[in-house]
């Protein structure tokens, strides 16, 4: 696919580029990135040159990951990086994402994953939007509950993240969770339970 620009009332998500890196380079040197994503730590320069310039391009290209860097509008630094990950199951995509450290708490990476998610659902015939997240990961969590993701359990050594498995929190959004229509129907599981 090629790289595309998506815009928010507050946000402009673009692709990232080779220009990008200092800025990656300078967010992921945060503690808190380092302990909850998957990004290696220690972060080098050289790992976010790799990300700038082989791995984001080359995943747009092969359309397995689409990698935004998340700005606001009116310009500034780099507010956060949120990636939309082609999953095996036909249909359905991960949301992964971090916000530099002085943009949290302003519900900037909530409007940029509702953003990913209508693109994702339009643009890429999703049926199903995933979010997971280490247990214990209540800022991330908090942001998938504000953009509406249903909880759906915890999943046990779901995650691999430096060398160590971890258990991890899941979430989700269909397509009728934003009032947008599915590619494919969608049969809910009755309730069997017994319960009122």
């Amino acid at each position: 696919m090629e790289p595309l620009t998506l815009t928010t009332e507050r946000l402009l998500m673009r692709p990232f580029t080779p220009e990008d890196a200092d800025a990656v380079h300078t967010a992921c040197q945060d503690p808190k990135i380092q302990r909850w994503t998957v990004v290696p730590s220690p972060y080098t320069r050289a790992d976010a040159e790799l990300f700038t310039r082989e791995l984001s391009p080359a995943g747009w290209q092969d359309g397995t990951m689409y990698n935004f860097a998340v700005l606001l509008r009116g310009g500034g630094p780099l507010v956060g990086a949120l990636g939309v990950n082609r999953r095996d199951v036909p249909g359905t995509y991960e949301v992964g994402f971090w916000t530099a450290e002085e943009h949290r708490g302003a519900g900037l990476m909530t409007e940029a994953v509702l953003a990913a998610a209508r693109w994702t659902f339009t643009a890429l015939a999703a049926d199903r939007f995933e979010w997971r997240a280490e247990i214990g990961n209540t800022a991330s969590r908090a942001v998938a509950l504000r953009a509406g993701f249903r909880m759906e359990g915890e999943q046990r050594s779901a995650l691999l993240n430096k060398g160590i498995r971890r258990d991890t929190w899941t979430g989700a959004l269909l397509p009728a969770d934003l009032g947008l229509p599915g590619t494919r129907p969608h049969r809910a599981t009755p309730d069997v339970s017994g319960a009122p």
